[in-house]
């Protein structure tokens, strides 16, 4: 009995270490005070977003960092915890945290976590704040778009001026032949 308990708490530290290394980013939450409803608000937010939101006990989570060398979190598993895994863009964690956090002053974010670095509030806020990757990269494109076709426009431009300036010279031979 005791056996079967140990594993399964084995399993579900295992579960929590597959999530933080599969995760661009980490938020860790205090959702106290949030009702059903907005809990299940936040969820679906999360999920649209490919966030996976779940609660695990302290103890838990506290032994996954420890397992993974992750250092520097233990201190914000204190009370009520969730953990925001951003599992494919590094700032929807956090982006979606803080945007819930404005609308509803119960929902408080302790820390995140982002390539082997503990955030602060303020780093999370500034995360938060970053456009979306598909946005960057197209601003990155758009970019490097910007001077091709500002030299392929000047090459046409050449091109259509000598273009015009062969039609004059045919039209005056024209002229002059007849």
């Amino acid at each position: 009995m005791k056996e079967e308990k140990l594993q399964s708490k084995q399993a579900l530290v295992d579960e929590i270490k597959e999530k933080i290394q599969g995760a661009q980013s980490i938020v860790l939450v205090n959702y106290r005070g949030l009702t059903v409803e907005e809990v299940t608000e936040l969820r679906t937010k999360y999920r649209e977003a490919n966030v996976d939101y779940k609660v695990y006990k302290n103890t838990m989570m506290r032994r996954a960092f420890e397992e993974l060398g992750v250092e520097g979190l233990e201190d914000f598993l204190k009370g009520p915890s969730a953990i925001a895994f951003g599992m494919e863009d590094p700032a929807s964690a956090a982006k979606i945290s803080s945007e819930f956090a404005e609308d509803h002053e119960a929902l408080e974010i302790k820390a995140g976590y982002v390539d082997g670095k503990v955030l602060s509030l303020p780093e999370i806020d500034a995360l938060a704040k970053l456009p979306s990757k598909e946005v960057l990269v197209a601003q990155v494109l758009g970019g490097l778009n910007a001077p091709i076709q500002g030299f392929a426009n000047v090459l046409n431009g050449t091109l259509s001026g000598f273009a015009r300036v062969i039609a004059q010279i045919a039209d005056k031979k024209e002229n002059e032949a007849a």
